[in-house]
């Protein structure tokens, strides 16, 4: 694949999609089952060059295809799906590696190239996971954070849904004082 991948890479959701049918409005050349059995409370279709590529279903709370939750980084795809997160090289209709990052569900992912950290908002925590799928650290709050996640220059914000701030450290999780850098990006 050449040229800007999101221009060429599309998330799509799939609610009806049935896993093994023929039966589905659209063929994928390569499913992603990761319900362990369950029921799929989320499935997500990777469209690539107007051509169904990979589909994927993910068993924890319901997630949606927004802004987040496909992240393009150098030469790799990032897609949030249930409480998992799928990685896969551009071009390849293979998964490198999956991650089961929350409990619940992955709300998003976002990166933040000055600590070179791969974030997800998830229902229950936040955590920084590796390129290699690896969580690197996970924390938790009082209540889901529900309430959205920034990320700002010295530290990550996530606001549970009693709107309490919590602050996190990009290299250890461990929380940290408010003092937030101007630069931020937010949901």
């Amino acid at each position: 694949m050449t040229g800007d991948p999101s221009s060429r890479v599309a998330l799509i959701d799939e609610p009806t999609y049935s896993f093994g049918s023929a039966d589905n409005s659209r063929c994928y050349k390569t499913e992603i089952d990761l319900t362990g059995g369950c029921q799929a409370s989320s499935i997500h279709g990777l469209i690539v060059d107007d051509r169904p590529a990979l589909v994927i279903g993910g068993s924890g709370g319901a997630s949606g295809v927004h802004e987040h939750s496909m992240l393009f980084l150098e030469s790799r795809i990032y897609v949030a799906v249930g409480a998992h997160i799928v990685c896969l090289a551009l071009g390849s209709e293979h998964a490198d590696w999956t991650l089961e990052i929350d409990d619940a569900t992955c709300f998003g992912l976002y990166y933040a190239p000055d600590h070179d950290a791969l974030i997800s908002h998830g229902e229950l925590e936040i955590a920084r996971f590796s390129r290699d799928g690896e969580i690197l650290w996970s924390e938790s709050g009082a209540d889901i954070f529900s309430e959205g996640i920034s990320l700002h220059g010295n530290c990550i914000e996530a606001i549970d849904f009693n709107r309490r701030s919590y602050f996190f450290d990009y290299s250890t999780g461990k929380s940290t004082s408010h003092n937030k850098a101007s630069h931020s990006t937010a949901d």
